[in-house]
């Protein structure tokens, strides 16, 4: 999350309905009529009362009497017009919500979320569905309790002007009481949240370890750190409760004082005769259904802790920095690669003193085929996802076709690009998806001439429904070849003007390993590749060697077998 965005939640929660103002108002002011209607209700049975007291019946009376019948109607039509409004908004907002996931995961900064697991992260989707449930009873239930109790505190002041004292007061312990449990329930409900989320987020590392912890045998780390975030959870739930126990206390115990104080008060006004029977039925009937709405409202805070938690742990997603969707975009009009240059280049992660990579100078023409060679930790992989333009926060300049990278639009950099890093991934799609990645330049055919040469084709015409066959997960129930083919199938498969592959052409055999050199040198596009495999180093036009973060040596492959570190480094697997 970005230190430098701080929301609160019930902004957030204004901000939202926004989007939907005109449907909002659409249904405050259904509460509105339907206050009205509902509050008109008790004057009509003091009517009723005063006409019927005479033991007559009369057309007054039976005027009254439909009066209140289709006010009941009315009323019952008014909720189902919010009820309506308020099911195509919770759609809205679930639609919404979905798109805006989508479109942000992919585009974050990696420095905002490398010390976050991404698909832990994406649950807080389902915080989506609190919020739909949440967002009925506010705007129906929490309204209209509110405008019933403003109305019914204006209608029961015309009786008498005791009636009046007993409003302020109702309004005064109202505040008090959301003004000083509010800010502390919310607290908690977050509070509660976050440990619900370490609950599933321990089940689903259960899950995606099964076969780890199934194989450990009797150990008993699953249950003891369930154990542990489920203390957690009860804990901050209890924390939660407790405040919602003082509001519910309040509430009580000040319904008590009122009934009782009204019961008292409104049957010595009727004996003084300063009101009649029926006007007393009525001021009761109105004070009943104010206690009752204020019961609502309070009965509605957890409820809105709920919506307001969820909003702010969406936030924690949509906080979340993206890359810049503007930017120079160089002239790459023709069939040559992309050419690099990088000066003075550094990167350092967060957690470590020293930098990973340090004092990187390299310069590769476009169309240029670079190999990186060097010990396990000497920066390789980190310096082929630095020029992928995955990291900003590096130090010293990297620029592509003159362009710097940091002015680069990045979605357009990235599309230039092919890659098998190590980050890339199967993810649940068809076989034909997971290699053209949706791109609509990808064709079928295209598909096709690059499985054949990554040596995927024996694989695809052995499944049944080949190139539309389904993939879970991770290539779950893969080989681990399989899965290597089908990545370098998908780095070769659009219109690039740069790969980037790491060092893994030793799981393939050497026919296929030829193979795919063979066609992946004789392309126009720059290559930046990881490996040490001499046969493979011996084919690329350059190799740089890197040690501690630095380049140490430069040039061909067969150039470097004086030195002492050859034998180390290069070796064949």
């Amino acid at each position: 999350m970005n230190p430098a965005i701080s929301i609160s939640p019930v902004k957030r929660f204004l901000n939202m309905l926004k989007v939907d103002k005109r449907e909002i108002i659409s249904v405050y002011v259904y509460a509105l009529f339907n206050g009205v209607i509902t509050l008109s209700l008790p004057l009509g049975i003091q009517a009723i009362i005063n006409l019927i007291s005479g033991g007559q019946v009369s057309t007054s009376w039976f005027i009254l009497v439909i009066f209140v019948i289709v006010g009941v109607i009315a009323s019952g039509v008014m909720q189902i017009m919010q009820l309506t409004i308020t099911e195509n908004i919770q759609q809205k907002i679930f639609t919404r919500s979905a798109f805006e996931f989508a479109y942000r995961i992919p585009r974050m900064k990696m420095e905002s979320i490398k010390n976050t697991y991404i698909p832990e992260l994406a649950n807080r989707f389902f915080d989506t569905l609190s919020v739909q449930k949440g967002l009925s009873k506010i705007l129906i239930d929490f309204s209209s309790a509110s405008l019933q109790v403003v109305f019914g505190l204006i209608l029961l002041s015309l009786y008498h002007p005791f009636f009046i004292m007993f409003g302020l007061l109702l309004v005064v312990v109202v505040y008090l009481i959301f003004r000083f449990t509010a800010p502390k329930g919310l607290k908690t409900s977050i509070i509660e949240s976050k440990n619900k989320y370490m609950v599933a987020h321990w089940l689903e590392e259960l899950a995606r370890a099964m076969e780890t912890f199934k194989l450990a045998g009797q150990t008993p780390l699953p249950l003891e750190r369930t154990d542990d975030v489920v203390e957690g959870y009860l804990t901050s739930r209890k924390a939660h409760f407790k405040t919602l126990l003082t509001q519910y206390i309040n509430l009580v115990g000040f319904k008590v004082l009122v009934t009782a104080g009204l019961l008292l008060i409104g049957g010595l006004l009727v004996i003084n005769q300063q009101m009649n029977i029926g006007q007393f039925v009525a001021a009761e009937i109105i004070i009943i259904l104010v206690l009752n709405s204020v019961e609502k409202l309070i009965l509605s805070m957890e409820t809105i802790y709920d919506v307001l938690t969820s909003i702010e742990k969406i936030g924690n997603v949509t906080d979340i920095p993206l890359d810049s969707d503007s930017g120079t975009t160089a002239d790459t009009s023709d069939d040559q690669g992309l050419s690099i240059n990088i000066t003075n280049l550094g990167y350092r992660f967060s957690y470590l003193k020293e930098d990973t990579i340090k004092n990187v100078n390299l310069s590769i023409e476009a169309g240029e085929k670079i190999c990186l060679s060097g010990y396990n930790g000497s920066g390789k992989s980190l310096l082929l996802h630095v020029v992928s333009g995955l990291y900003d926060e590096y130090s010293g300049s990297i620029s592509s076709q003159g362009v710097p990278l940091t002015s680069w639009c990045k979605a357009d950099f990235h599309k230039l690009i092919g890659d098998n890093l190590t980050r890339g991934d199967i993810f649940n799609a068809t076989l034909f998806e997971n290699i053209s990645l949706g791109k609509p330049e990808i064709t079928m055919s295209r598909v096709q001439q690059v499985a054949e040469i990554v040596g995927l084709k024996d694989f695809v015409d052995a499944i049944p429904q080949g190139y539309y066959t389904t993939l879970l997960p991770e290539g779950r129930n893969l080989p681990q070849s399989i899965i290597l083919r089908i990545m370098l199938a998908r780095s070769i498969a659009g219109n690039f003007k740069m790969i980037l592959l790491e060092d893994n052409f030793n799981q393939l055999n050497e026919k296929d390993k030829a193979s795919f050199l063979d066609f992946l040198l004789s392309q126009q596009w720059t290559v930046i590749a990881v490996s040490n495999d001499p046969f493979v180093a011996d084919k690329f036009d350059r190799t740089i060697v890197m040690e501690k973060g630095e380049i140490i040596a430069k040039g061909t492959v067969s150039s470097m077998t004086t030195y002492p570190w050859y034998s180390n480094i290069f070796s064949k697997k």
